[in-house]
């Protein structure tokens, strides 16, 4: 009986382990750009099962086999990191007035709303809540975090949690490097690019010159433009390429509700045409079960 003890200690011990690496081993996927599978990315955690940005919602992801959690930050009037997408309280909440005027102790008081505005039992998270939440479980893309990034580096570093936080943007290599300097050396930076505007391609190459990125996000409307197709070549082994399928202008209409219709007309098509290997999507659950039946995914 002793013995049969301590094995059942060893494994859950572990599995605890495996799952506290697994934001590790994503990590280094990334940092050697492994196309070996495709990364699944859930925008504001699984919100069609729990509200959005709220801890559920993150691990209702993490149990799916999801590989980087989207989450939005908002600061409160008493300098509070909370997650939450809108700057006002009323759409996400029962609360209502804008997050900058409202205390922490005030959000507190209020229950998150699910996405079809009905009242929870689920609270607002902090960012550090989230954080210590999510610790070596899954990759953490925070979206609106740049606007108090010296707050939100510092929490990183309370936490732990600096490898394992994705930043994105639109600004140029060298105002990103001005702006985020040293933080660059551990939290993963990429670029988000707009294929639609002129300089692109140009856009592209000086990141990759000056900043070696390990993926970008690429944004176009139309498949009548030829410069996606292209990049699936160009970036062959320089770079990840990451594309979201939450509507249609921003893959060229093979976004979510295509693939729902025919799966390889939308994800396949970002997959198999343009190199995809990273996806942002609602419906994580779909495009894993789709990745799943192709070995793409674990």
């Amino acid at each position: 009986m002793k013995c049969l003890l301590t094995a059942l200690c060893a494994l859950f011990m572990c599995g605890l382990t495996s799952a506290q690496d697994r934001a590790s081993d994503i990590r280094e996927r990334l940092l050697k750009g492994d196309k070996s599978s495709v990364i699944v990315a859930a925008h504001r955690g699984d919100w069609r099962n729990f509200p959005e940005n709220s801890l559920e919602a993150i691990d209702n992801a993490i149990a799916m086999g999801v590989d980087i959690v989207e989450l939005d930050v908002h600061r409160t009037q008493d300098s509070v990191l909370i997650l939450m997408h809108d700057p006002r309280l009323d759409r996400t909440t029962t609360g209502k007035g804008l997050i900058a005027e409202s205390t922490i102790d005030y959000i507190r008081t209020l229950n998150l709303k699910n996405g079809c505005n009905i009242r929870t039992i689920h609270k607002v998270p902090t960012l550090e809540e989230a954080l210590l939440h999510a610790k070596g479980k899954i990759m953490i893309n925070l979206d609106k975090a740049d606007r108090y990034f010296d707050q939100v580096y510092d929490l990183l570093q309370k936490t732990g949690t600096t490898r394992q936080i994705i930043m994105k943007g639109t600004k140029s290599a060298e105002k990103t490097k001005a702006k985020y300097g040293e933080y660059l050396n551990e939290v993963i930076y990429m670029p988000i690019v707009n294929l639609d505007k002129k300089n692109a391609e140009q856009q592209i190459e000086k990141f990759i010159g000056d900043m070696h990125p390990v993926a970008f996000e690429l944004l176009y409307k139309s498949d009548t433009n030829p410069l996606p197709k292209k990049l699936k070549e160009s970036l062959d082994g320089r770079t990840l390429i990451w594309y979201n399928t939450l509507w249609d202008t921003m893959a060229g209409g093979h976004d979510d509700d295509a693939s729902l219709k025919d799966f390889d007309n939308g994800y396949g098509y970002l997959i198999d045409e343009l190199g995809a290997r990273i996806i942002q999507t609602d419906r994580p659950q779909f495009l894993l079960d789709y990745l799943r039946s192709r070995n793409l995914h674990d």
